[in-house]
């Protein structure tokens, strides 16, 4: 049983965790090189991975989307979707993609002389399955040694931690003043049963042990 509940426990912190991962703001420095549209079917399971705009059916098979181009300040390429999410999941509430797409196209620069820029997203990049991560923000910084500090997550995170130690002190003083009595008195009970069962084997053992002590006063064996 230990395994099992520390397996449950590490599989919930892993969905968890990737939950959030997934759907907390991140901010990457980049440098724009591109912008353009692309088609996308959106047909198989990565659907789920595509926003889903309100005034966009979502029985749609394709539709094009636009795409940000840019390289990190490590010197890899990274390619984000710009999509609008309206009042869907995740609640960012992204309507301005034309605006955004028209920011990022002022910011296109050469590695000779490049212009840095912070974008903030959600989602993840995969290329075996052409996931991109969806672009919300995009504005001018700098140089490529900025550091952005994610106050918008520490404050998430640290809400989610009071709601999760809230929980947690509610549960143990419903447990100790609920469940643990109950299980005291089911326990006491149980002993009390096992205490009577007992007491009645002993008397029965008695009966019986004073029944064969009369039978062997008919076949003439002694007493033992």
């Amino acid at each position: 049983m230990k395994y099992v509940k520390w397996t449950f426990w590490a599989l919930l912190a892993l969905i968890v965790g990737g939950f959030l991962h997934y759907t907390l703001p991140q901010h990457d420095i980049v440098r724009v090189v591109n912008t353009y549209q692309e088609r996308q079917d959106l047909g198989d399971w990565t659907r789920i991975f595509w926003s889903d705009p309100d005034d966009q059916s979502s029985t749609l098979t394709n539709r094009d989307v636009q795409f940000i181009s840019t390289i990190r300040a490590n010197g890899k390429p990274m390619v984000y979707r710009n999509e609008d999410t309206g009042w869907n999941w995740p609640p960012y509430f992204k309507f301005d993609t034309a605006s955004l797409q028209t920011e990022a196209d002022d910011l296109k620069s050469s590695p000779e002389s490049p212009k840095w820029a912070v974008i903030t997203h959600y989602g993840w990049r995969n290329q075996l399955f052409s996931i991109f991560p969806n672009a919300v923000g995009i504005k001018p910084v700098a140089g490529p040694d900025v550091r952005i500090i994610p106050w918008v997550n520490i404050f998430l995170l640290v809400v989610l931690l009071i709601i999760v130690l809230t929980v947690r002190a509610i549960w143990r003083q419903f447990r100790e003043r609920s469940i643990d009595p109950l299980v005291e008195d089911v326990g006491e009970a149980w002993d009390e049963v096992e205490e009577r069962a007992d007491a009645a084997g002993d008397r029965a053992r008695g009966v019986w042990g004073r029944f064969m002590d009369w039978l062997r006063t008919w076949s003439g064996k002694p007493r033992k």
